[in-house]
């Protein structure tokens, strides 16, 4: 089963990170946040990848075709120019880059790559956020159901800290970053039947959040899976910041595979 990546977004808010690569490219203790999704997946036996690149996508591209050769111990005779592969440590991805366009919107991007994808379930996601969802798990969930799409739903903690004090003032409670208003919201990591293709219309400018997961509500095609582990998107500077320092404690929840 295919596992394709939404990869082309700007991400405006990360600063200076965006103006010289992808937002899936900006790095987690020395890996792309992109990586690290894909290892997720990969920890589950799901190899092969579909990305779906936009904005810088030449960043993506150079990655993955120069990855093999940074990823093995070598020896180089200058005299002749020969390299010598002693050991590689590279994982067994295959991994597709298929360019949507700069400015295309989710669903659009989709869209394009039914060609790629084929006429078989398939795995989606942003390639922006990690979790510890179990994806075999989530994969189960979807097969026992009668949906066309399964996404991970999951609750966002809150923005700040919240506390209860009595009518005088005192502090009964203090509880740093709860969870939000108990509502839950969309986490990624998707199951899709092909048919979700006919829920997408034509154009650039189809989010997939908006007109094809409505309409695959409105038909009682779309499920959740509902699930109260880790689950953490990079969209600002201090989430890149907080993703970073969990990985350097090695408290990165959504490590699931081994080294």
């Amino acid at each position: 089963m295919k596992v394709v990546i939404l990869a082309g977004g700007l991400g405006t808010r990360l600063g200076e990170e965006t103006s010289i690569k992808p937002k899936p490219m900006v790095g987690i203790g020395g890996h792309p946040i992109l990586w690290h999704i894909m290892k997720i997946y990969s920890h589950y036996g799901f190899n092969d990848f579909v990305v779906l690149t936009g904005y810088k996508q030449e960043v993506i591209k150079e990655y993955f075709v120069n990855y093999y050769m940074n990823n093995c111990d070598v020896t180089v005779d200058l005299s002749s120019n020969n390299v010598t592969v002693h050991k590689n440590h590279c994982e067994p991805w295959n991994v597709t880059m298929f360019y949507t366009g700069r400015n295309t919107m989710t669903g659009a991007r989709i869209k394009k790559a039914k060609d790629f994808i084929g006429n078989e379930p398939f795995m989606l996601t942003y390639g922006d956020g990690v979790s510890d969802v179990n994806i075999n798990a989530l994969l189960d969930f979807h097969k026992k159901s009668d949906k066309l799409c399964t996404l991970t739903s999951i609750q966002p903690s809150g923005r700040f800290g919240a506390v209860e004090s009595t009518d005088d003032g005192t502090i009964t409670c203090f509880k740093e970053k709860p969870k939000g208003d108990g509502s839950w919201i969309n986490g990624g990591f998707m199951v899709c039947e092909p048919e979700v293709f006919n829920y997408i219309p034509d154009g650039e400018g189809i989010i997939w959040e908006q007109e094809p997961l409505k309409g695959l509500v409105a038909d009682g095609k779309l499920g959740a899976y509902k699930h109260d582990g880790f689950w953490k998107p990079m969209d600002t500077l201090k989430d890149k910041n907080d993703l970073n320092a969990m990985w350097a404690e090695g408290k990165a929840p959504w490590k699931v595979w081994k080294d």
